[in-house]
């Protein structure tokens, strides 16, 4: 469809000239709330002391509950003891998390790039034209497809969603992805291909404590999201009551803090999880300790497994993982012989070029054991991002469409196009994933000009000193932040928007329970809601029509609609059950007149899957070697991960003083003995190189690690990102990065 240029895009601006269409409220000094707030809970704020507010917090996929309240401008943080999650319990980034709300480095006025090159204040009128003028010439010059749209996991679901339609019926393109593709594309690929639905647990995070045994694979819980603990000592204790207590069984290449407290921890070489998956399957299989009935009549193409499997005998697993053939055996009888037995997976199996298959080989294990489906029992993920849940459902994923359809798919691309109000014709097909779309910037036929909202790619990137070199060369940069993130200071454009206590939403944590984050207060002058700039971005491109929204609710309201029938249905949730249930389980269709559909805690209770045959599906997986292994001149795995008191690239975090007093740089954790081997003592600074980059961290001397392993936090940009260094190798399905092992070398840091 030929491109047709807005006259709002035609006519200059004018001084005095009335916009009415940008609203942009101007407020006083003392926050107080909108008077069209929608949330029953939403009250006026008070010069000095306002009722505590019940939301949620900013950070991981808990979405811990917790209390808002204010005293002379300063708020103050309370866990929320009413919400079924958390129970009240709250991390140290939970109780710190008002700090970001006045912290000085607040954006409060648009920025744009001046003839000098600096960033400097404009109005929102201008940055709003400039945006909307710069994805449009873009796409003037270079097809559609040329403008790119970057989302995240962190959005609301009003937002995810209103992202997917601003691209690919504004924009028209179809490059949109997120930064979940970084976080949780692996799991999900795993999950739809075994289960036919993704749902990151399907049962409430509740019943871990129910569970006689947990294979936890590659997280580190008690660091990621602490208050998830309290379910893991309570499956401790309250199985302890009645013997020999519930037993934990931790993979993990580091001695985490969650392995400190496993009955058992599996210190696998890095990149061998579908191994040591294929390795416990064999022994289970061999002991006679399967599940023969569940299998015959819930699951298809186990034989196909069990062959794949009959090849991984312990010495093998054991010469490939590292683990001896002792605790492969030990843990193998843990799980087949318990009751009720839980596999949970994080990040470290799935953040490989073969996270896809290594999924699957844990899946494997829970549908021959017949855990799924089972009471305190089953398979599932623990999502990392805010709403990595609900951001991925709702079309902004490169080749989905809300309601977690697909793109390509006839029915789903005709009942979308009807909700949106366009033809079928009209909808893009699947575009490029994450890495792919800006790693084509600065091509012929790639990404000319992009919008990026809610991530900090800069620093999240895989091979990130390409990637900012990549922002680099496009025509056009748009960021809507809240600070200036590493990626926004490489912006044309910066749009200061709302933060997560100035706005009201729906998020889907890591049950697939869907909660509503209620406004506690207005932003300050001078910014926009995320919403607010999508929809005067999409009138501004002469979209105004399909983008009228007054709220967010109007937003949810509408993808309610367009999810009915999908996957992921949010048809029968709404903003009252969501407060009269404390949060709604999905799937949960249209209310009827008859019986009002409450939602679905628990997936599967009825054996029964979301499958073409109804049944679950084996997948044979053979063990793969990581893109890159260690060599005489890179002899050590490189691996990455979180750290207690930062999250994701830290644009946040970095930001709070009490957090950053607990860790203010990145350490490099090595053996002993590898540090000895390289002359090192603890506190010495080191070169890590890899096949991409080099970047200099001091280093961590500790036991807790392998000796062929060096381990650095990512939550740092500059000189400091460790993914400087990580490895874009994409796995096939997910098109993961391989972010969790690379081969690399250290050498000391000789100061002057």
């Amino acid at each position: 469809m030929a491109l047709v240029l807005p006259f709002s895009l035609i006519e200059p601006a004018r001084s005095g000239t009335d916009f009415s269409l940008f609203r942009v409220q101007r407020q006083t000094k003392v926050r107080r709330h909108a008077s069209n707030c929608s949330s029953s809970n939403c009250q006026p704020v008070n010069q000095s002391i306002q009722q505590p507010i019940a939301t949620h917090c900013p950070y991981c996929a808990l979405q811990c509950g917790m209390r808002l309240s204010a005293w002379n401008g300063e708020v103050s943080v309370q866990g929320d003891a009413g919400f079924p999650v958390n129970n009240g319990v709250l991390c140290i980034k939970g109780w710190t998390s008002a700090e970001t709300l006045h912290h000085p480095e607040r954006l409060t006025m648009p920025l744009a790039r001046n003839q000098r090159g600096q960033l400097e204040p404009v109005s929102w009128n201008e940055a709003l034209r400039r945006t909307a003028f710069g994805l449009y010439e873009t796409q003037l010059a270079h097809g559609r497809d040329a403008a790119g749209v970057f989302g995240s996991g962190a959005l609301t679901n009003e937002k995810a969603y209103l992202l997917g339609k601003f691209a690919r019926v504004a924009l028209g393109t179809a490059n949109i992805d997120y930064n979940g593709r970084f976080c949780m594309s692996s799991a999900a690929a795993a999950a739809n291909k075994a289960f036919g639905i993704d749902r990151g647990l399907p049962f409430p995070v509740a019943d871990i404590a129910d569970a006689e045994v947990i294979l936890l694979v590659g997280s580190n819980t008690a660091e990621t999201m602490p208050p998830i603990m309290q379910y893991f000592d309570a499956q401790h204790h309250k199985q302890g009551k009645q013997g020999n207590g519930g037993k934990l069984i931790v993979v993990d290449p580091r001695l985490s803090p969650t392995a400190q407290t496993a009955s058992l921890h599996l210190r696998l070489t890095p990149g061998s999880d579908a191994a040591l998956a294929n390795g416990l399957l064999h022994l289970l299989v061999r002991d006679g300790l399967i599940d023969r009935n569940f299998i015959q009549n819930h699951t298809e193409h186990f034989e196909q497994v069990r062959a794949i499997v009959a090849t991984y005998w312990p010495e093998r697993v054991e010469r490939i993982t590292g683990v001896p053939e002792a605790q492969l055996i030990a843990a193998a009888r843990l799980l087949g012989e318990a009751k009720t037995a839980m596999i949970l997976t994080g990040r470290g199996p799935e953040q490989q070029a073969q996270g896809t298959n290594n999924g699957l080989a844990f899946i494997n294990i829970a549908l021959a054991l017949g855990l799924v489906g089972k009471p305190a029992s089953g398979y599932g993920t623990l999502t990392g991002q805010g709403n990595g849940q609900g951001g991925r459902e709702h079309g902004q994923k490169a080749d989905q469409l809300p309601g977690y359809r697909k793109i390509d798919d006839t029915a789903a691309r005709a009942h979308i196009a009807a909700i949106w109000d366009i033809s079928e014709t009209e909808l893009p097909k699947a575009g490029k994933s994450a890495y792919e779309m800006l790693d084509t910037i600065g091509q012929p036929d790639g990404i000319h000009a992009l919008l990026v909202m809610g991530a900090n790619v800069a620093v999240s990137s895989p091979r990130a000193g390409r990637i900012k070199e990549r922002l680099r060369k496009l025509d056009f940069l748009a960021v809507a932040d809240f600070f200036l993130s590493e990626t926004a200071e490489l912006a044309d454009v910066v749009l200061p928007v709302a933060q997560w206590a100035e706005e009201e939403g729906t998020m889907t944590n890591l049950e697939g329970r869907v909660i509503l984050r209620r406004r506690a207060m207005a932003p300050p002058a001078g910014v926009m809601t995320d919403l607010e700039v999508l929809c005067h971005l999409a009138a501004l491109l002469g979209h105004a029509g399909r983008f009228a929204f007054e709220s967010p609710r109007e937003v949810f309201d509408e993808l309610r609609r367009a999810s009915a029938g999908g996957i992921a249905d949010y048809s029968g949730i709404t903003y009252e059950k969501i407060e009269e249930q404390n949060g709604v389980f999905w799937p949960c269709p249209t209310p009827c007149p008859i019986n009002d559909h409450a939602g679905t805690p628990r997936l599967f209770a009825d054996g029964r899957f979301p499958t073409p045959s109804g049944r679950a599906r084996f997948h044979a997986v053979q063990h793969q070697a990581p893109a890159e292994e260690p060599t005489a001149r890179f002899p050590l795995y490189l691996t990455t991960g979180r750290l207690l008191s930062q999250y994701q690239s830290g644009t946040q975090t970095r930001r709070v003083e009490k957090l950053l007093k607990i860790t203010p740089e990145p350490l490099a954790e090595l053996h002993p003995m590898t540090a000895r081997h390289y002359g090192l003592s603890a506190g010495d600074k080191i070169w890590i190189e890899t096949r991409r980059d080099a970047a200099k961290f001091k280093i961590k001397v500790t036991t807790n690690i392998r000796e062929d392993t060096v381990f650095v936090p990512f939550h740092w940009g500059g000189a400091q990102a460790v993914n400087r260094l990580t490895n874009p190798a994409l796995d096939p399905i997910s098109r993961m990065p391989e972010f969790k092992v690379c081969a690399a070398r250290i050498s000391k840091v000789i100061e002057e």
